[in-house]
């Protein structure tokens, strides 16, 4: 329905269209029109003066300050690391003489311990020593005496024994010869 509109127009010999006259646009593009550069230059500069004048004074001195408070942070925590590496230097250091004294109180303990246990072994072994050689003392007294009584014992029956012999081979006895005989053989 539209295309018949259009094309009834054509023939009434009215044309719709999308055409500029030609004397609205006689010149080419506004920035490269050269009756204009002089003004575009003069806000070019008052432009870029403007935008330093702005980075100078407003941004880059923003910036300046948060690399300055930055720094100075990174510097404030080097110093800290450093300061807490000193303390754990130290505290190691603490740590190490407070185990190399109870490393040498332990071993002073213990030879102490061991010194007391060798004295006390020694006391008990010098008791008992003496408590045996009381025994053995006792024990060679009474090995004596047994020792003499038995040959007593052995004198009575060798002089019964000799006196007996000599009853039977001659028939007669005589008692002191035998003991006589029996001490010179014993002595």
């Amino acid at each position: 329905m539209i295309d018949e509109a259009l094309a009834q127009e054509a023939v009434d010999g009215h044309a719709a269209g999308t055409e500029v006259p030609a004397d609205a646009h006689s010149s080419s593009f506004p920035p490269f029109d050269s009756s204009t550069f002089e003004s575009q230059i003069v806000w070019l500069v008052l432009s870029f003066v403007a935008l330093y004048l702005l980075m100078s004074r407003v941004a880059l001195p923003r910036i300046a300050t948060v690399l300055e408070e930055r720094r100075d942070r990174i510097a404030d925590d080097l110093d800290q690391a450093a300061q807490y590496k000193r303390q754990t230097e130290e505290a190691i250091e603490a740590y190490e003489t407070a185990l190399a004294e109870a490393r040498a109180k332990a071993q002073g303990i213990a030879q102490e311990t061991r010194d007391r246990l060798q004295a006390e072994t020694e006391r008990q072994r010098v008791s008992i020593e003496a408590r045996l050689a009381e025994k053995i003392a006792d024990a060679e007294k009474q090995i004596a005496a047994t020792r003499d009584s038995a040959l007593q014992n052995v004198r009575t029956v060798a002089v019964d024994v000799a006196d007996t012999i000599v009853t039977r081979l001659l028939g007669e006895s005589d008692r002191g010869a035998a003991e006589r005989a029996v001490d010179r053989e014993l002595a």
